[in-house]
């Protein structure tokens, strides 16, 4: 049983993601109202979720121009800022596709209870051998339900394909992990994420990141925040550092404005690539600590900086 964390909310910058899921899970009304951050169903490492208020205060855009994403993600940030109108991109076509089909109504936060309940009791009994039947099984079918439910019961909540297109990520070896509680959570962050979205001119879309910028005009925003220079992240396929130069070429023709979100450094090495070709934007920082590695001793905090362009 988990022991309930004496800590004030404010503390949760500190955390690691596992950490402040778990301090949420225990302290959720309080904790979540005085956030008040919608945490999006999926999750994924590097997400921005602590860096929220610290985006939004920094964000200054016109509210009726156009909200753009080349790296959507899990969406947190859009999710959070709210935008009237948005082009959400990912080249990750199974979070764009879970959002599509929450944005048209089929998939409901009913459907995801009685989904994760039912798969989840049978992983409770299975364990891993069920768990490795649903990553079979989602790759071959791609439902977009599969895809959540392994989201949410793989390792670290990691995100992460094979050269063959296989999602490919171990089992977290909690087989108890949708209790009630865990699927309520899940369906609150459903819930919330559909109501954000309603009313609203959103086109989530799967595209390079190229295409988004032809969309932009000098009343838009493009909010970017790509992978790790040279890392392979099997996310989507590596992200060489020729890609990298041509994003901050596109970002600096480009006619709208444009906020970058890349870590500048930490006590081992700094970002030279954010000082070679970013560095006559405004930048802003924050102290921050990703979530990477599986080991403690591979994750060290780091400063995050939004590079904009005014």
């Amino acid at each position: 049983m988990k022991q309930k964390k004496d800590i004030n909310v404010n503390q949760l910058t500190l955390f690691h993601d596992e950490e402040k899921d778990d301090f949420l899970e225990m302290n959720a009304p309080e904790a979540i109202d005085k956030l008040k951050i919608i945490v999006p169903p999926i999750k994924c490492q590097g997400i921005k979720t602590k860096l929220v208020p610290f985006i939004v205060d920094n964000v200054k855009r016109d509210e009726d121009g156009l909200w753009i994403e080349p790296f959507v993600g899990t969406g947190v940030v859009a999710f959070n800022v709210a935008p009237k109108r948005a082009i959400l991109a990912d080249k990750n076509q199974y979070i764009i596709s879970l959002y599509q089909e929450f944005q048209n109504g089929h998939i409901t936060p009913n459907n995801v209870r009685e989904f994760l309940e039912y798969h989840g009791h049978i992983l409770e009994q299975r364990g891993n051998a069920y768990y490795r039947e649903m990553r079979e099984a989602f790759n071959r079918n791609r439902n977009p339900l599969y895809f959540l439910f392994l989201n949410r019961a793989d390792f670290n909540g990691m995100i992460r394909f094979n050269k063959s297109g296989q999602f490919n990520v171990p089992f977290c070896q909690k087989p108890d992990r949708f209790s009630k509680a865990y699927i309520t959570k899940i369906c609150n962050q459903v819930t919330k994420v559909i109501s954000v979205m309603r009313g609203k001119d959103w086109k989530f879309i799967c595209c390079p990141w190229q295409t988004t910028f032809t969309y932009a005009t000098s009343k838009d925003y493009i909010y970017i925040d790509p992978p790790y220079i040279g890392r392979d992240t099997s996310y989507v396929g590596e992200w060489p550092e020729e890609e990298a130069t041509a994003l901050a070429d596109y970002s600096h023709k480009t006619p709208a404005n444009v906020c970058l979100s890349m870590w500048k450094e930490n006590k081992f090495r700094r970002n030279d690539h954010l000082y070679d070709h970013w560095s006559d934007f405004t930048w802003v920082e924050q102290d921050h600590f990703y979530h990477f590695g599986a080991k403690e001793t591979n994750r060290h905090p780091m400063i995050e900086v939004l590079a904009i362009k005014r």
